[in-house]
């Protein structure tokens, strides 16, 4: 007897015993077929079976999940007449395993309109229907009529938007329907799959109703403050029409479409702003709804739309959810390549100002005088009168010209707003290996009046011949090479780099004083080690640390990673945080567990990260070696910072004792990682240009800093400090000198400010006035 007839008796037959190796089965070996056969099985077997049959039934279905099973016409009607059991014994079915079924079928499909049409009156006597469009497609098996009575329920006292959404699917062929049904979602708070979107933006039908429904929702909003319909707090549009509306705008942003910019400005502060005084929202559940379109799909234009809404919403706790929300979405845009390095000029023009390089400068006349908004590291707004430069705010300009003043302040909080955006995008490319034409690069991001502050103090690569490619630095280099307009430009990565090109321009940036919009040439890589060659599909490279676990949290959503919260609760012990990389084709997982409280904090324990590959519209783990290096090296960097800013090794005041004692002290000044041995990069070209420099030295792991009274070990890694000649321990809790910010620093590196300010203090620790400092100090020295 084969595998799959083994497996295939197990959950059948609750009595049949399986032999030890097939208690944990390998279903690889199982043909397509035989697994749909099984998944068909798999699926009848309820809660209160055997703990036997219930674990082939979870091996089956997670082999399933990772391959795309084939059914025989016979198992294609099986499958549906297991959902019907599955209605009847639990009051639920997916109806979408029929439909799949039935697509990937083997042989002439079968005969189901009989257990189609039971499926839909099943449905259709409930209150909710939870798969409306698959319903409609299995309705169409069951034959015109079933059909037509599933139309007739389903358009019953939705509005009018949802009920064209229901024409327009009933009115296409079964195929399309289940093409359709892919989106179907039980609730707007989870997204399907990019794959079944993308078949959904393909279809001209649903593209038309998704137009059709977005003008609706803001014609609505438009009645409302217009007093045409009686404003009611957050009940401007139903519970189905928000998630039909939520489909319609992920396939219009999927498509992006050139419509959306405008119906933006109409919607958001539709739905965003009471008609009155109220500090309520028209519908703030559509506002999250398009927050999470925006996760999935987002677009430079709707961002800056929910940045502008979200500075003018009055509800107290709407903004800071927003915030939240939008850490996501800037991590999805920095995905989105195609789309997310579109800037507008928003009229500002490119001037050099006050000697220096070409800035991208707007002015605005208010009586005798001029506002100058300009954009050099961000946009600021001052105020000239005859070309000479004015402190502040003219009172005569305050006083006759309110709008315009209000109006300009709002204009730099979006170009700022702006400018992160796109500095969120440009590194999210890292990762996608973007390739930009040259000609609209030059113009479109080099040339840009915004753009231009943040792209010409990055490296870019040129193709000035197939396969020759020159790197450039338009901040230090004003000409840029002759190459076609549609030559191919892309950002250096120091990982295609020798090391010798990579410490040349980490010296240039130094010497130059060039200020990276974010860490490019003294950015940390990360290849694949001998350890995880041997480990294959995980490494343990960041396992076994203990972190603080609320900052790392924060991290993780910051960094726009998806995880759960961890708790001393049932299911709060351990998660797989996770981010996709290179366009949501590759999937890194992170796992950790919650560990223990120490006093008021928590604390967690690091484990494994994975990898996984997406293929044909699901996850599939995959060997690191096959990795592409760069998704690899960035998805580590991401764990590496979580751990080096949230590990308790990093905090110079932890007293407690026990294991997590021994752990401080193992790692507080352990061998450094590669965002230590960065640090300790810049550390050498920076410290030869500081006053403390006959001072300090590096020695290995370490910072050496000979004060009068004392000399001084400060750890790259935890900034953490030993004293000579014992290695005491030397407490500082951390706390910023004044004119430390003085200090020339190439990327912006908090650890690394720390350990600049720590040098500078104890460099001088004849000076130092805090006793508990000074305490230590004499009992080391």
């Amino acid at each position: 007897m084969g595998l799959a007839a083994r497996l295939m008796r197990a959950l059948n037959e609750p009595e049949f015993a399986l032999e030890d190796e097939d208690r944990h089965p390998d279903l690889s070996p199982v043909s397509d077929e035989e697994l749909g056969s099984l998944l068909v099985a798999a699926y009848r077997v309820g809660a209160s079976a055997p703990h036997a049959m219930t674990r082939i039934r979870f091996a089956v279905e997670d082999a399933a999940s990772r391959r795309r099973p084939r059914y025989t016409p016979d198992a294609c009607r099986a499958m549906f007449e297991a959902l019907v059991h599955k209605c009847q014994e639990h009051g639920w079915a997916d109806l979408t395993l029929g439909l799949g079924a039935l697509e990937r079928c083997t042989g002439p499909l079968p005969d189901v309109s009989e257990p189609s049409r039971t499926l839909v009156e099943f449905w259709l006597e409930k209150d909710t229907v939870r798969q409306p469009y698959a319903l409609l497609a299995v309705a169409g098996l069951a034959g015109d009529g079933t059909l037509r009575a599933a139309v007739e329920r389903l358009s019953r006292d939705v509005g009018s938007i949802v009920a064209d959404e229901i024409a327009v699917i009933a009115g296409l062929s079964p195929a399309e329907q289940k093409l359709l049904s892919g989106i179907d979602r039980e609730h707007r708070f989870v997204s399907p799959l990019a794959p079944a979107w993308r078949r959904s933006a393909d279809h001209p039908a649903y593209v038309a109703f998704a137009r059709r429904a977005l003008e609706a929702a803001a014609d609505r909003t438009d009645a409302i403050r217009a007093g045409e319909i009686p404003y009611r707090a957050d009940k401007a549009f139903t519970d189905r029409e928000i998630t039909s509306l939520g489909q319609a705008l992920r396939v219009a942003l999927l498509r992006d479409e050139p419509w959306l910019p405008e119906l933006f400005d109409r919607l958001l502060p539709g739905i965003a702003l009471a008609p009155t005084p109220a500090k309520t929202l028209p519908s703030q559940a559509l506002l999250y709804e398009v927050v999470r379109a925006a996760q999935d799909y987002p677009t430079p234009e709707l961002v800056t739309a929910i940045r502008t809404v979200r500075r003018t919403v009055r509800h107290a706790g709407v903004p800071k959810q927003l915030d939240k929300m939008l850490k996501k979405v800037d991590a999805a845009l920095a995905e989105r390549a195609d789309v997310a390095l579109r800037l507008p000029r928003l009229g500002f023009d490119t001037a050099p100002v006050s000697g220096s390089a070409a800035v991208g400068v707007l002015r605005r006349p208010a009586g005798d005088y001029q506002a100058v908004v300009a954009v050099t590291d961000t946009a600021t707004l001052t105020w000239q009168k005859d070309g000479r430069p004015l402190r502040g705010v003219p009172a005569p300009v305050r006083r006759d010209h309110t709008a315009l003043v209000k109006e300009l302040r709002e204009l730099v909080k979006r170009v700022n707003a702006q400018l992160v955006t796109l500095t969120r995008a440009l590194e999210g490319g890292c990762t996608v290996d973007a390739v930009h034409p040259y000609g609209w690069w030059r113009t479109e991001l080099a040339g840009h009046p915004l753009a231009r502050t943040l792209v010409r103090r990055l490296i870019w690569e040129i193709e000035v011949a197939p396969g020759e490619w020159r790197a450039v630095l338009p901040e230090a280099d004003q000409h840029l090479p002759d190459a076609p307009d549609d030559a191919s430009v892309r950002l250096w990565h120091p990982l295609r780099s020798e090391p010798a090109a990579v410490r040349a321009w980490r010296d240039l940036l130094t010497e130059r004083r060039i200020r990276q919009p974010f860490k490019q040439a003294f950015r940390e890589i990360y290849l694949l080690t001998p350890a995880e060659e041997q480990t294959r599909v995980y490494s343990n490279r960041f396992a076994a640390h203990l972190v603080h676990y609320r900052r790392m949290f924060a991290l993780l959503r910051a960094r726009g990673w998806t995880s759960d919260r961890l708790g001393p609760w049932d299911g709060g012990d351990g998660d797989e945080a996770e981010r996709t990389f290179a366009a949501g084709e590759w999937r890194v997982r992170f796992f950790h567990t919650w560990a223990d409280w120490a006093g008021d904090d928590e604390l967690a324990s690091t484990d494994q990260v994975r990898f996984d590959r997406r293929v044909e519209g699901a996850w599939r783990e995959t060997p690191l070696a096959d990795v592409p290096p760069l998704v690899f090296s960035e998805a580590m960097r991401d764990v590496d910072l979580f751990v080096g800013v949230s590990s308790i090794a990093s905090d110079p005041d932890w007293t407690d004792g026990g294991p997590e004692r021994t752990y401080w002290e193992r790692t507080s000044f352990a061998e450094l990682t590669e965002s230590a041995e960065a640090r300790r990069e810049a550390l050498a070209r920076i410290l030869p240009r500081l006053k403390l420099a006959d001072r300090c030295t590096l020695d290995g792991r370490f910072l050496i800093v000979r004060g009068d009274l004392c000399t001084y070990k400060i750890h790259l890694g935890s900034a953490n400090i030993l004293m000579e000649p014992d290695d005491a321990y030397l407490c500082i809790v951390p706390a910023r000198r004044p004119g430390d910010g003085k200090v020339f620093l190439p990327f912006e590196d908090d650890r690394l400010s720390l350990i600049l300010s720590k040098a500078f203090l104890l460099a001088a620790d004849t000076e130092i006035a805090d006793e508990s400092i000074l305490i230590q100090i004499k009992r080391g020295a």
